[in-house]
């Protein structure tokens, strides 16, 4: 059941990511100074859907100080948040580029590997091993879905900009899955 329903959410995501290209992210207006149509709608999906992936995951590794028992696991998680953040900057400063507004697109939707408003609020009721099993089941989650997000940005976006920040945060992405190790798949 948590397969099929995980499946269902995977095809949902896709299904409106490709919506977003193919109608609202093409018709956004512009307000500031772009560079003048290197941003194409692949460009402007994946900022504008990395940005609150990379927001709630940030999130969620702030709370491991306090929450995780594992002190490995809290280092683990300050480096990946501290990652996060700087993605998060290089993100914003790309949408500025792009002179696409903030529009937040996908607020209210969990998308596969989004850290959902649900999973936070466990996380904040949680402790030790429940903590550390839900941490590393959303970090596993969001760093697989980024590595493919930005592989789909890497081979069909505009922008230079975008293109190179996806092989950095796919190599990011990279980095972390081994440092948590196992398979990469959601929380349940």
């Amino acid at each position: 059941m948590q397969l099929r329903r995980h499946l269902l959410t995977l095809r949902m995501a896709w299904a409106l990511l490709a919506a977003l290209m193919v109608t609202g992210c093409t018709t956004q207006p512009v307000t500031g100074p772009p560079r003048a149509g290197a941003f194409n709608a692949t460009d402007t999906a994946w900022i504008q859907l990395m940005i609150p992936m990379s927001e709630r995951a940030h999130l969620l590794t702030a709370l491991a100080p306090s929450r995780a028992a594992d002190p490995a696991l809290a280092d683990l998680s300050a480096r990946a948040g501290t990652r996060l953040e700087q993605e998060g900057v290089s993100l914003r400063a790309l949408l500025d580029l792009s002179g696409i507004p903030d529009t937040r697109p996908h607020e209210g939707y969990d998308m596969p590997g989004m850290v959902s408003l649900d999973t936070l609020a466990r996380a904040k009721r949680a402790t030790g091993r429940e903590f550390e099993r839900i941490l590393t089941g959303s970090l596993r989650a969001h760093f697989a879905q980024s590595r493919t997000l930005c592989a789909s940005e890497r081979a069909s976006g505009g922008a230079n900009e975008a293109k190179d920040l996806a092989a950095l945060v796919e190599r990011s992405a990279t980095e972390e899955l081994d440092r948590l190790g196992g398979p990469s798949r959601p929380s349940p």
